[in-house]
């Protein structure tokens, strides 16, 4: 990389510039932006990327190793976006590297079987009792896209039940009050998607069992399945009581629903076996994300050996994909469930967590500053809010975004990456160590004083 320059510069001298107003350097960065402009719809190819809701331009990215990230400009942060969660054990992570290494040798896509498919279901599956089998596919979206379909096939229902502020991909029934960059821009639903495919789909609040109800009593025999983020983390982390997922359950088996686990987020980060494991709450079906390919494109959904005989060839239910189970993708997969696989991984990762963000919201109690951090695992989401719960979408306060805006530019100037937009969630990895904390941590205080001493400065421009 050329003329790699630490952020630790731009950090000093805001140390002694009173009002903060020093920039990093994003340059390179923005004529990136400006060449990336020309290319893809906003410049991005995926929306929450193009910084709309923080200040500057996006940050175009060039390596990453451990906890650290480098951008265009040669800038280096502690990232706690980790590629979205996946990367549990850090960017460029040595087990992981070799493996697709070893891989790549061979090939990377056959369309066709490979013995590595079968290794990672084997380690899936004996340590995961809550499905018996399961199919991969490419992404987070396309498994619970298969999922919906399944439980369509299977119950020879049609209507969707989902929760307001859980985000499943941009699966078009879906997409009807949804989270993640639909939040970020203000939006509740997508352009593009028929009335009639979101007329399918039933919203209602989070933690709202009467309003289930209602819907399971005013669409009788017609609901399908119910499906939910059990740890809903795309429009702030919305943390349920155990009590309310265990009355879905309740509530869908004596309707004959099939209740869907989105667990493209909390599988594999809360524990092996993800939330079901954390609540210990048996879903009928439940999908997983990019975690159980270290970062790479793969995704799966499971359930049990009935249900899942639906699917083709074995069922009637058709879903089919050249890169599903791709051996690059499998052979990451591979040597990260491994390493998450050994005993006290977990314990000792949301140990490093549960430090971290009760020191930072000790600090900010102390300063009798309006945020709190919200934490399960490994996952945390920083609020600024003075309520001690917030479990529906509607509790989140707008305006406290443009604390987080002044907020995430503090961070980056200090050489900490957080996601750029307020409602999006933060992850720690194995690869934090606890001197990468304590930075953080020191950058965080800082910030959070800029932003609750000087809320408004006249020389940022965004």
């Amino acid at each position: 990389m050329e003329s790699v320059k630490s952020i630790e510069t731009a950090t000093t001298a805001l140390a002694t510039h009173p009002t903060g107003k020093l920039d990093i350097s994003r340059e390179k960065s923005a004529a990136l932006y400006e060449k990336a402009k020309t290319y893809f719809p906003g410049g991005v190819n995926s929306p929450v990327r193009a910084f709309r809701s923080v200040y500057g331009t996006p940050l175009f990215i060039v390596k990453g190793d451990g906890c650290h990230i480098w951008d265009a400009d040669g800038n280096k942060f502690i990232d706690f976006c980790c590629s979205w969660g996946p990367l549990i054990l850090g960017h460029n992570n040595t087990q992981i590297r070799e493996k697709v290494t070893e891989t790549m040798q061979n090939g990377m896509s056959f369309g066709a079987p490979t013995a590595l498919e079968n290794e990672l279901a084997e380690l899936i599956l004996s340590h995961n009792k809550y499905i018996e089998k399961l199919r991969f596919v490419s992404s987070g979206t396309e498994a619970v896209m298969s999922a919906i379909r399944l439980a369509r096939g299977y119950t020879k229902r049609d209507k969707i039940l989902k929760f307001e502020g859980c985000y499943h991909g941009h699966v078009d029934s879906l997409l009807v009050k949804a989270g993640s960059g639909l939040v970020t821009f203000g939006e509740t639903s997508s352009a593009g998607v028929p009335k009639s495919f979101a007329d399918e789909t039933i919203v209602v609040p989070l933690n709202d069992l009467k309003a289930v109800k209602l819907a399971f009593e005013e669409f009788k025999d017609q609901i399908a399945a119910v499906i939910i983020e059990p740890v809903p983390a795309n429009n702030g982390l919305l943390l349920q009581e155990k009590e309310f997922l265990q009355q879905l359950r309740e509530i869908c088996t004596v309707k004959e629903a099939l209740l869907i686990f989105d667990e493209v987020i909390s599988g594999f980060r809360l524990g092996f076996e993800g939330a079901a494991g954390y609540y210990q709450i048996q879903p009928d079906i439940i999908t997983y994300g990019k975690i159980i390919g270290g970062g790479l494109p793969v995704g799966a959904y499971g359930s049990s050996a009935e249900i899942m005989s639906n699917i083709s060839p074995e069922g009637a239910v058709y879903q089919a994909g050249t890169l599903s189970g791709n051996p690059v993708a499998m052979s990451a997969g591979i040597a990260q469930l491994s390493e998450l696989a050994k005993p006290g991984f977990y314990i000792g990762l949301n140990q490093k967590t549960k430090k971290f963000t009760d020191e930072i919201e000790q600090y900010s109690e102390e300063k009798n500053y309006g945020m709190k951090v919200f934490r399960i695992g490994s996952i945390f989401w920083f609020a600024f809010t003075g309520l001690e719960n917030i479990r529906r979408a509607d509790e989140i306060d707008p305006k406290s975004m443009e604390k987080f805006k002044l907020f995430h530019r503090k961070l980056l100037n200090r050489g900490v990456y957080i996601g750029p937009s307020g409602y999006e969630v933060g992850f720690i990895s194995s690869a934090h160590t606890e001197n990468d904390l304590e930075k953080a941590k020191k950058a965080i205080f800082e910030s959070l004083d800029f932003v609750f001493h000087q809320q408004t400065d006249a020389s940022f421009t965004g």
